[in-house]
């Protein structure tokens, strides 16, 4: 394994890029990443990078990284920074599953991620430069930082995550200025102080939280991401069809997964969840070196809570609820998710309470939802469900200082999902999509902002009857604008993965193929741009093209693998819990 003793302090993507070109170059280190703009801030400002944690990931369940922050202060003032980025950079060497990652400073969750799986010999590295600014109010301050990453060692796993993370301060000036903040971050999390402060549910996760008296703005950030019999939520099936396909061949409850937010009970927003697809998910040669979109930086949705601030500044705790919830009768999922939260608050400059009062509520417990279906004779199973979200809520407030304003929330949401059993159940197909837009307005003055498009295909075949030998085909799409407070970068991004696999299973060893095409662009409303088109083939980058404001100086200088067709892989984890061969 290469040892983390070569690791510098990253402050810049060109850094890191010569980082991993070099590591690379010492031998055929397999260079992993997710295809993501780089952190849209600025580089010609004086940069303060400070090391947080160092730890290799051996046998660590319930063993978390824990340590003590303080902020540095050579690039000004605390909390005065132009922007902060972390670097997070792995090493691994082995056979080894993917593996969650939990980021949590002073009990809130800053980044979800996870590991892409090593391979033996001299295994793999990955870089991931993640933009943190939003939570600059946190890192003002000293603190706890934790790292959850539970790996678990033991026959046929042996291999290990070697870890650096380090953070760096982008210095304010009259260039560039300190950068938009809230006053405050709310955590709605476990508040655990040794381990990562996610919760899983279900069942329902309930927090109760005290918001300053003077706040005029709320808004919530949510973490949320499938695990164990729900990493697959998009393949599971409706209840009504289960009993039409062989036991242990699919889990019930549905494809729709809806995450909600409740203020004191009431239904405050929604997300519909773009499925992440991990990099030991159905065929692990489609998801190296390049990874599924997301797999490194999970996705987060914000909501605007600013309707619900009348009743949250009037001097008591209420209770912020997150939950998961499906389409059946019951609403019920499979064991489980994990969800957290925070809310990032606007205080006002007067210290006299915020008063007003919600003028029209309208937000339904659950979504409206649709299940058809059919079983043919010869066995084939389609069936379809379907769903629609609605919700507009509307409030007036005044501030402690005077000012009058009228806020509406709105948000419309659509969700598909067709799954196909076909061929004496040789061919599963899934075709998803999920979209919708978010709206807020404080005085007609646009606030928050989502509209996204989360497309989703997938065919699994199986090429011998006991599913040993398989192919899966993806073709997957996260298409979002987003702006999600007035203190937070607005972008939008058009990312397209297209990607396939070959999996067989064999006493001599487990062996497959695949490829992964990616085209993906950037651009935010402080003028930055990023493009990027590349594939890969068995762990080779056979094209790649960098462009925009944000691309690299230099462009990585790949390994490049003699042609080893097919590769060895570790069993995949497929939907349904389905076990391959006998």
């Amino acid at each position: 394994m290469l040892s983390l003793a070569l690791l510098r302090p990253l402050c810049t993507g060109a850094a890191a890029a010569l980082l991993l070109t070099t590591l690379a170059a010492r031998a055929a280190v397999l260079v992993d990443f997710q295809v993501a703009q780089p952190p849209p801030l600025p580089q010609d400002a004086k940069q303060c990078t400070v090391q947080i944690l160092q730890r290799t990931f051996g046998f660590s369940f319930g063993l978390a990284e824990v340590v003590q922050f303080t902020p540095p202060t050579d690039c000004g003032p605390p909390g005065s920074w132009a922007g902060i980025s972390l670097n997070f950079t792995v090493t691994s060497n082995g056979t080894q599953f993917d593996r969650l990652g939990i980021f949590t400073f002073q009990n809130v969750e800053i980044w979800r991620t996870s590991t892409p799986e090593p391979t033996r010999g001299d295994g793999i590295i990955w870089t991931y430069l993640k933009d943190v600014t939003r939570y600059t109010p946190l890192f003002a301050k000293p603190g706890t930082f934790i790292l959850q990453l539970d790996n678990l060692i033991q026959t046929g796993l042996d291999g290990e995550y070697a870890t650096t993370l380090h953070a760096t301060f982008f210095a304010s000036s009259e260039r560039h200025p300190p950068a938009p903040q809230a006053n405050e971050i709310i955590p709605v999390s476990t508040l655990a102080n040794n381990t990562g402060n996610d919760a899983s549910v279900p069942p329902v996760f309930s927090l109760n939280v005290t918001v300053p008296r003077n706040a005029v703005q709320v808004f919530a950030e949510l973490y949320a991401s499938g695990n164990g019999n729900e990493e697959f939520w998009y393949f599971n099936t409706a209840n009504q069809f289960v009993s039409a396909l062989p036991s242990g061949f699919t889990f019930g409850d549905g494809p729709f997964r809806e995450v909600l937010l409740l203020v004191d009970g009431q239904v405050a927003g929604v997300a519909f969840p773009y499925a992440v697809i991990f990099t030991g998910g159905i065929v692990p040669t489609a998801w190296r070196p390049i990874t599924s979109y997301g797999a490194l930086d999970l996705p987060t949705y914000f909501l605007d809570l600013t309707p619900f601030v009348p009743i949250l500044t009037d001097g008591h705790t209420h209770n912020i609820s997150l939950d998961v919830v499906s389409a059946e009768d019951d609403h019920a999922i499979n064991q489980n998710w994990f969800v957290s939260g925070n809310l990032q608050v606007v205080t006002d400059s007067s210290s006299k309470p915020t008063t007003g009062r919600i003028t029209k509520y309208e937000a339904a417990p659950f979504a409206v939802s649709k299940t058809t279906g059919s079983v043919g004779d010869n066995g084939d199973v389609n069936v379809t469900v379907s769903a629609t979200r609605s919700i507009h809520i509307e409030a007036e407030i005044t501030s402690g200082s005077g000012k009058k304003t009228h806020v509406v929330w709105s948000q419309n949401l659509q969700f598909s999902n067709t799954q196909q059993f076909l061929d004496d159940l040789s061919v599963q197909n899934v075709f998803q999509t999920a979209s919708g837009s978010f709206l807020s307005t404080h005085n007609g003055v646009t606030t928050l902002v989502d509209t996204f498009s989360f497309p989703l295909n997938i065919n699994i075949t199986n090429l011998t009857p006991d599913g040993s030998t398989f192919v899966a085909n993806f073709d997957h799409s996260y298409e979002r604008t987003s702006h999600p407070a007035p203190f937070i970068l607005g972008s939008t991004i058009h990312e397209r993965q297209v990607a396939s696999g070959f999996f067989r299973e064999a006493p001599t060893g487990n062996t497959g193929n695949g490829t992964n095409s990616n085209t993906f662009s950037y651009t935010d409303l402080a003028g930055n741009t990023y493009d990027r088109e590349v594939t890969a083939v068995d762990n080779n980058i056979i094209s790649d093209h960098q462009g925009g404001t944000l691309a690299p100086r230099s462009a990585i200088s790949f390994p490049h693998f003699a042609s080893q067709t097919p590769l060895v892989v570790t069993k995949p984890r497929l939907p349904g819990g389905r076990k391959i061969g006998n």
